[in-house]
């Protein structure tokens, strides 16, 4: 690595660790995610836990919680002690309209979520995070892991030209484009909104990268061709670097929280043809900027 991707990462890798009082935390890597023990999750948290779990969560960026066996209720109540909740859109015909049933059909040859994407990049103001509760493994029990990347690291790893030639760009994110290969639901209004490409975490400050390719199609100050380039260079930095991600390896009553602002994830599709079901509950965010 250079001299500049080695400070990028030093800086993350030796930054001291936090302490907690109300729970205990594990990381998963030295870069980002963290197992949450200590916290039952079917209870209404004390101010204190929940002061020290937003500690936590704009710290490791992604947080796993083992064995929680709640309620439809409890999902929602905890996930609105974040933030606004966020309706799924199309809305259910059924159902609850802010829990988004994910499933898996045994015929299914692809997935959503099976490739590097935020969610929801195109709308005007991107959710704030997700929690997603897996409840029913794949039949051999095992499966369906899902990959989280820091893009705060992706950022900080690119060099000082590289920042430099970024730093006024903007990109479009047209929410068609993740429906490749799939139809567009019906009542789906599809958004389409323009990011800057490198943007300000709206709590912590940090720059990071802000492009996907499931939803970005094209930066507007380039050439097609040169938009073209720049971009799939950028696309490639998480898959080529697996020191930026950190892998979740789910089981019954997993619940993981990630925050959709500054990671990415990739939900490894690797259990065809059985099935995997759980509930996601996302949080609103706000307007993002360079």
């Amino acid at each position: 690595m250079e001299q500049y991707e080695l400070d990028a990462v030093s800086r993350i890798t030796t930054r001291p660790a936090p302490g907690y009082r109300t729970f205990t935390v594990h990381g998963l890597t030295p870069v980002i995610g963290a197992e949450v023990s200590g916290l039952d999750l079917t209870r209404e948290l004390t101010g204190e836990q929940l002061t020290e779990l937003k500690t936590a969560f704009l710290d490791y960026h992604v947080l796993v919680f083992r064995d929680q066996d709640i309620t439809g209720e409890d999902h929602k109540r905890l996930a609105a002690s974040f933030g606004e909740l966020r309706p799924v859109n199309p809305p259910p015909e059924h159902g609850d309209p802010y829990i988004l049933e994910v499933a898996t059909a045994p015929e299914a040859a692809n997935v959503f979520g099976n490739g590097w994407h935020a969610d929801g990049t195109a709308d005007a103001e991107p959710s704030l995070g997700s929690m997603l509760h897996i409840t029913r493994m794949p039949d051999p029990g095992s499966g369906g892991d899902t990959l989280f990347a820091n893009m705060h690291l992706a950022y900080d790893m690119l060099s000082p030209k590289m920042k430099e030639f970024l730093a006024d760009l903007t990109a479009v994110h047209d929410g068609a484009l993740a429906f490749r290969g799939h139809q567009i639901p019906a009542g789906y209004q599809v958004p389409v909104s323009e990011h800057p490409l490198v943007v300000r975490h709206p709590e912590t400050d940090r720059q990071l990268l802000y492009v996907n390719p499931a939803y970005t199609s094209h930066i507007p100050q380039l050439s097609a061709d040169e938009s073209r380039a720049v971009l799939d260079l950028l696309f490639s930095l998480v898959p080529n670097r697996p020191m930026l991600a950190c892998r979740v390896r789910w089981a019954p009553n997993t619940l993981v929280f990630w925050d959709n602002r500054c990671v990415q994830h990739h939900a490894t599709y690797d259990y065809y043809p059985h099935t995997r079901y759980g509930t996601r509950v996302a949080i609103n965010g706000g307007p993002l900027k360079g």
